[in-house]
């Protein structure tokens, strides 16, 4: 029979992966501990609040705190289990940048006692996972640990990668396969017992490397195949051609099935990790190198087309639609939108740019430096435009009166109003 984890958990990380995971859990009898080093962050959740957006979160945080099987704060707790799950940025050069994860491997150390299952949940390079067994046993030279223990060690360490679709975590948290690697079999049976709480879908075991990759390629898989959507939608651009007819007419081959251009790559998982494989072997990755820079330049060129449109108006008004990376969810990280709108107003410093974001009441730092770029609803955004830019297919875009464009230049970078 397989083992199901039954004790106390600690999450390090309260974002888009760390809480939900932590309701999931807390909601089916688990007792959860949320560590967070926002302060802010931490007071939501323990009054059981969200501080993101996100459909279903809210109820299970708020059940979870109100049963008392969540709770949340600054300071990392003993526990039985310790799950990361913070943030894996990269540098300007696009080596991945582990301090986030260095930081929670010393948190957790000193509260370390033997017998504990420490899961690294972050995105991650192939040899991270060892990497935190290594700066543990540095950290707690009187504990054994997986990568150098030749029999059982103390403390069992895993990684176990998320893959859901933010808009349906929820659903697919507990849905969906799940991959866990461990650094030797039994550290990854360890880990499976706690996903086995909540996970309908199969948990699927192997070596913690082997799991690593998988993610990323998951991810640099989907990136290459935005990328040749969007080299064509420039292609056609040069050609005079209708990009959006162009993929409907060649999807209709049984074989095939062109993805939809975009104005870029956005979020935390496509547009980064590719370039956790281009480090780990530079020379061998060169089409998922070429794959991140198509959709790296994409904003670089939508910025482009509308500065050129301006040049039709004496005084223009331009109207961007969204700062999201994605369709109706509130997350702005890596969001090309923001990098267009920003690249918009540094080519036009005199121009007056409205933004609609109906779903984030304050304009992000980059773009608040900018005196010419303000925030305000969609339809007094349009009704001032002469130019409208269309970066996300909100579902809130999608129900405007077409009426409302009347005698407007729109670039629509989503094909949401062809």
């Amino acid at each position: 029979m397989n083992e199901v984890f039954n004790g106390r958990l600690a999450i390090l990380g309260l974002g888009y992966i760390g809480l939900p995971t932590a309701a999931a859990l807390a909601t089916r009898g688990v007792e959860v501990v949320g560590v967070d080093v926002n302060e802010a962050t931490v007071k939501a959740v323990a009054n059981g609040e969200v501080p993101f957006v996100e459909p279903d979160l809210s109820a299970a945080v708020s059940g979870a705190v109100a049963m008392g099987r969540l709770t949340a704060t600054t300071e990392t707790p003993e526990a039985d289990a310790f799950i990361i799950a913070v943030p894996t940025p990269f540098q300007d050069d696009h080596q991945v940048d582990l301090c986030y994860i260095r930081a929670a491997t010393e948190q957790i150390a000193p509260q370390l006692r033997g017998g504990e299952t420490v899961i690294l949940e972050s995105t991650s390079p192939p040899g991270t996972t060892e990497s935190v067994s290594r700066w543990l046993a540095e950290m707690r030279p009187d504990l054994t640990f997986p990568h150098s223990s030749e029999g059982v060690p103390d403390v069992y360490v895993a990684h176990c990668p998320e893959r859901v679709l933010p808009g349906r975590i929820m659903i697919e948290m507990v849905t969906n396969d799940r991959v866990v690697g461990g650094i030797t079999p039994r550290c990854a049976e360890k880990a499976a017992s706690i996903y086995r709480v909540f996970v309908q879908g199969d948990i699927v075991l192997s070596d913690a490397a082997s799991a690593e990759m998988a993610k990323l390629v998951e991810n640099a898989y989907r990136d290459v195949n935005i990328a040749f959507a969007n080299e064509l939608s420039l292609i056609s651009e040069h050609l005079e051609l209708d990009v959006w007819e162009v993929i409907r007419l060649a999807n209709h081959h049984p074989r095939v099935n062109v993805l939809t251009p975009g104005p870029g790559v956005g979020g935390h998982c496509i547009a980064v990790d590719p370039w956790f494989i281009v480090g780990a072997a530079p020379e061998e990755s060169r089409l998922i190198r070429t794959a991140r820079d198509v959709n790296d330049g994409k904003p670089h060129h939508v910025a482009e087309q509308v500065v050129a449109k301006c040049e039709r108006f004496v005084e223009p008004t331009v109207a961007c639609l969204g700062l999201a990376y994605k369709a109706n969810v509130d997350d702005l990280r890596e969001s090309p939108a923001i990098d267009i709108v920003a690249a918009i107003a540094e080519a036009q410093p005199g121009l007056d740019i409205r933004v609609a974001e109906p779903l984030t009441h304050v304009l992000p730092q980059q773009l608040a430096a900018h005196p010419n770029v303000r925030l305000e609803p969609a339809c007094d955004a349009i009704a001032a435009a002469d130019i409208v830019v269309l970066l996300v297919d909100h579902d809130h875009f999608k129900s405007l009166s077409r009426s409302r464009l009347a005698g407007k230049v729109v670039y629509d970078t989503r094909g949401l109003w062809r």
